[in-house]
């Protein structure tokens, strides 16, 4: 097992069970749904051995302020967190969530990669493509052993802040994208924060643009798409972002699926770049 971006659920099922082998139900649900609708839809069936982690109590601190609304966790909480799921360096670990891997698996992935953990991987089509190979499935409680908290730290030259975001507002278009919905991205509606559009010079790459079927696209395909965008820039130039930092790590997986290594992740995104009023703000294309 060496995977560090996806894993297709006929390959995972060859190895449930494997002692190396960590599995993270990161299954959450953002709009119209009781907070813990993601806790309970893992109680009522899960992969055999799955911890669940929610977005917001493990993989977010909602204590800070003037970060957006999922702010990183903080680092010693979410080391011991992992300690308490098993999970060290040495293991394999996979995560999913209900399908696509926007809520939240994603984000899981990139936390661990934050930390250095480098053999993580999210399971592509998440629970519904297991369920569609006939994946097994339970309820039980998976009784893991703790290990002590991840000795790791984030690295956060994997983020931009937005102070870096408004010094780069004047360079050409091409470095910053906000993954979210277009009709977000223009400014036409806002289901969840209390203003609409997006950071001026943003280019809109929806995060659902990578996938197919719920699934992403094949490397070659993303790669063909991704590109042209970036231009003459490197891959590592570019920083992503979305709402809250969420769906910003589904397109980061995107990227790195694509081969197209070491974009940044803007941790605030929009809900953080509003938080300050001097912040400017674009509507439309």
């Amino acid at each position: 097992m060496n995977w560090t971006a996806l894993v297709d659920a006929d390959t995972l099922s060859t190895v449930l069970g494997a002692p190396g082998l960590r599995l993270v139900d990161a299954r959450f649900v953002m709009l119209n749904a009781a907070p813990d609708a993601g806790r309970q839809a893992y109680a009522q069936g899960h992969l055999p051995g799955a911890v669940h982690a929610d977005l917001n109590l493990d993989l977010s601190d909602l204590s800070k302020t003037g970060e957006g609304r999922h702010p990183l966790p903080d680092e010693a909480a979410f080391a011991r967190r992992l300690g308490e799921w098993g999970i060290t360096p040495a293991h394999q670990v996979v995560v999913y969530d209900a399908g696509d891997g926007s809520m939240a698996a994603a984000r899981a992935w990139w936390l661990l990669k934050l930390l250095g953990h480098e053999r993580v991987a999210v399971l592509d089509g998440g629970l519904a493509a297991w369920r569609a190979v006939g994946g097994a499935e339970t309820d039980a409680i998976p009784d893991i052993a703790p290990a002590p908290a991840y000795p790791g730290r984030f690295d956060m030259r994997q983020c931009a802040g937005a102070d870096e975001v408004v010094a780069r507002l004047h360079d050409a278009a091409g470095w910053l994208f906000d993954a979210r919905a277009a009709e977000r991205f223009r400014g036409e509606v806002e289901p969840i924060d209390p203003i609409a559009g997006h950071v001026p010079g943003a280019v809109n790459l929806p995060f659902a643009q990578a996938l197919r079927d719920g699934r992403f696209k094949p490397a070659a395909e993303l790669r063909s798409l991704l590109s042209p965008l970036l231009g003459d820039r490197e891959a590592s130039e570019s920083v992503l972002m979305c709402g809250s930092g969420v769906t910003a790590c589904h397109l980061l997986l995107a990227f790195e699926h694509a081969g197209l290594h070491g974009a940044r992740i803007y941790p605030g995104s929009w809900s953080g770049w509003i938080s300050d009023p001097a912040h400017p703000v674009a509507r439309g294309d």
